[in-house]
């Protein structure tokens, strides 16, 4: 160029910088787009580069639960044991939650809301759930105070639990104070705890708020059965309490300072591409690694997934396309 500036070819940038770059695009293209530029960007993919945060909670909506272990298989295999942030909605196999378990030595933020997870499911698995410091399990309606007692009791670095539920999840239920009990006796060190729409009563919340002394946010939004204790909230000025009033975020009213809290299940728009069922086959690489994951070519078009036929990578050559 006229002014002397070099520009340095995308296809030679380092496999963490493309994964920064790369993990900010939507799903399927990541999928789909990024691995048929060139071999550079396919193999920064293949790679755990991209795959340090997963985020399929709008994809997983709807789903069967074959493909959604798949989709995870895929996915966590790719991480390589780097694994930090995982969303996933409607969880409902232990196989599942165990594949996420058996690659959580670096994870810290989990988020399985709407899933059919169960007590004893936990239990099995809170153990190598060690490292979380962010858990959310709002809309589980199969779990209670067994599960929640196994993650305080295991998770120790735990400061932001979610456990919000849906009005229509609780109407035959006549007291969630175990489950109060539970986090109370289990994680002194919460900061921020969500608990919109649990059947608990002020005898539950005194004990959250005694036990939790570190406790920054509690937002018992819709806790109709709470009274709400001035005087004896007071007592901890550090504290910010939200509800059990709820406010109308779209009429303005209220402080509105907490408004980002709200959580709607089913309020994200559904995808329009999707990834069917498909089969997962172990395939070793050049130096005899078997932990990448290859997809059957017959079921692949209903993955949304993109496939070179004959395609020798190895002697690949001029095939790659140039980088932009």
């Amino acid at each position: 160029m006229g002014c002397g500036l070099e520009y340095r070819p995308w296809d030679e940038l380092i496999p963490d910088t493309l994964g920064q770059i790369f993990r900010r695009l939507p799903l399927d293209e990541i999928l789909n787009v990024v691995p048929r530029v060139c071999k550079s960007w396919a193999n920064a993919v293949r790679g755990p580069y991209c795959w340090q945060e997963i985020d399929i909670e709008d994809w997983s909506r709807y789903r069967r639960s074959e493909s959604l272990d798949r989709m995870l298989l895929l996915l966590i295999s790719r991480s390589h044991g780097s694994l930090r942030k995982l969303c996933v909605y409607g969880l409902s196999t232990c196989w599942g939650l165990d594949l996420i378990a058996e690659n959580a030595k670096s994870l810290q933020n989990l988020r399985l809301p709407r899933s059919e997870i169960s007590d004893p499911m936990v239990e099995q698995v809170a153990g190598r759930l060690s490292g979380l410091t962010f858990l959310d399990l709002s809309y589980c309606t199969k779990i209670g105070a067994r599960a929640l007692e196994a993650v305080g009791r295991n998770c120790k670095f735990l400061t932001h639990l979610q456990r919000n539920m849906h009005p229509w999840d609780v109407v035959d239920r006549t007291s969630q104070d175990d489950e109060a009990f539970a986090i109370a006796a289990s994680m002194p060190k919460l900061k921020h705890l969500e608990l919109a729409y649990l059947m608990i009563t002020i005898e539950g919340v005194v004990r959250i708020v005694t036990n939790c002394r570190e406790l920054e946010l509690l937002d018992m939004r819709g806790c109709w059965n709470v009274k709400r204790e001035a005087k004896f909230f007071e007592n901890f000025p550090r504290l910010k309490v939200v509800g059990p009033l709820v406010v109308d975020s779209s009429s303005g009213k209220g402080n509105g300072q907490h408004e980002q809290l709200y959580y709607y299940p089913g309020s994200s728009d559904f995808m329009d591409w999707s990834f069917g069922d498909v089969e997962f086959d172990v395939f070793e690489d050049e130096e005899g690694d078997s932990s990448e994951l290859d997809i059957d070519i017959e079921d692949g078009e209903e993955l949304g997934l993109v496939f070179y036929n004959n395609l020798d990578v190895a002697n690949v050559g001029d095939v790659w396309l140039e980088s932009p």
